[in-house]
């Protein structure tokens, strides 16, 4: 791929990267860098973690910066507005969906996904709460059924997003899948010991992610792992929080079951987070045009053919996107299922 890519490594332009998963294959993320002359990168992960990440980059000519993962925008917080506002009544006390177990490779703190969606589960009937929580691939929810669960929910449990290992080069991941596809009954700490043994836990890439920012938006309650959710979050404000050793569940559920305080946690949430916008797309491309060319575009003093440039730029990022959307319309209901048919001639 960066073969094929070569000319770009020519180009006397400003080369910027915004990586997603950057716990895994960093090392080649890192001679893309250096191969393509890149400037900047916009990273989701921690600064405390960069200099892990990026080791054999040059952090004196390369500038990085802090982004998230997700951010919002005013179609999709105009959309669960509107299932809020038609779903009124919350029949759901305590919701939860992952999409599916998440890997060991991911560490233990991936293992907290799971392990907050199973003492929830055993826990909150006991004190008659109403609960829906899987983390079966089965009933995973996307796009708009998402959207709609949340808003039929008064509470959803949640966990930072990201993992406890740094998998420089994709070789834990790779050793992991081969060890289970070979014993699918071991346990993590089978796993573990088999395949990364005293490598969990001295990496902290944990962010925030998407669906702390949609649940601000639908006005659901968030009950969090306690964390650091990029400096947005702040437990006891925007959301209720489990201690990583879940010694305080009991408590948990008995605000949960009182309800006195969703109202007042929610309503900050989307003050702060969703009605502020500084959590947007549009906050997003603004922020790495200026970092990047060192001119704020998007700004209000930066004249009308800025602001032109900068409208441009949004209206041609939501064409991609219905574009992209359209793509995976096609192949989902026209070109797998011809080929389905074919498969059976």
């Amino acid at each position: 791929m960066m073969d094929k890519a070569s000319p770009v490594a020519q180009l006397d332009a400003v080369k910027v990267v915004i990586p997603q998963d950057e716990f895994i294959n960093a090392e080649i993320v890192n001679e893309f860098i250096n191969r393509f002359g890149i400037d900047a990168i916009f990273s989701v992960q921690p600064e405390s973690e960069w200099p892990r990440i990026y080791r054999t980059v040059d952090r004196s000519r390369v500038r990085i910066y802090r982004v998230l993962t997700g951010y919002l925008d005013r179609t999709r917080v105009g959309k669960i507005g509107r299932f809020r506002n038609k779903t009124g009544h919350r029949s759901i006390d305590l919701g939860y969906r992952t999409a599916g177990r998440p890997p060991a490779w991911f560490g233990r703190h991936g293992l907290m996904k799971q392990r907050i969606a199973d003492v929830f589960a055993s826990r909150a009937n006991k004190v008659g709460l109403k609960i829906d929580i899987s983390t079966s691939g089965a009933d995973t929810l996307l796009g708009d059924d998402w959207y709609r669960f949340l808003c039929r929910c008064k509470y959803t449990l949640g966990v930072e997003g990201g993992t406890s290992i740094l998998d420089f080069d994709g070789s834990i991941k790779r050793k992991t899948e081969e060890y289970f596809a070979r014993n699918p009954q071991a346990t993590f700490e089978e796993i573990e010991k088999a395949c990364f043994p005293d490598m969990d836990g001295h990496f902290q890439g944990f962010v925030i992610s998407p669906r702390h920012l949609e649940s601000c938006a639908a006005k659901t309650c968030q009950v969090l792992i306690e964390g650091h959710y990029s400096g947005i979050l702040s437990p006891g404000k925007h959301y209720v929080e489990v201690k990583r050793d879940f010694s305080n569940v009991d408590d948990v559920l008995e605000v949960i079951r009182r309800d006195d305080l969703r109202v007042q946690i929610t309503e900050a949430a989307y003050t702060d987070i969703v009605e502020s916008g500084k959590h947007t797309y549009e906050n997003f491309v603004d922020f790495v045009i200026e970092k990047s060319l060192g001119a704020s575009l998007g700004s209000k003093d930066g004249g009308f053919f800025n602001r032109l440039v900068t409208t441009a730029i949004h209206n041609w990022m939501r064409g991609m996107t219905w574009i992209d959307r359209l793509f995976v319309i096609a192949m989902v209901r026209v070109v797998s299922p011809l080929r389905q048919r074919l498969a059976r001639r």
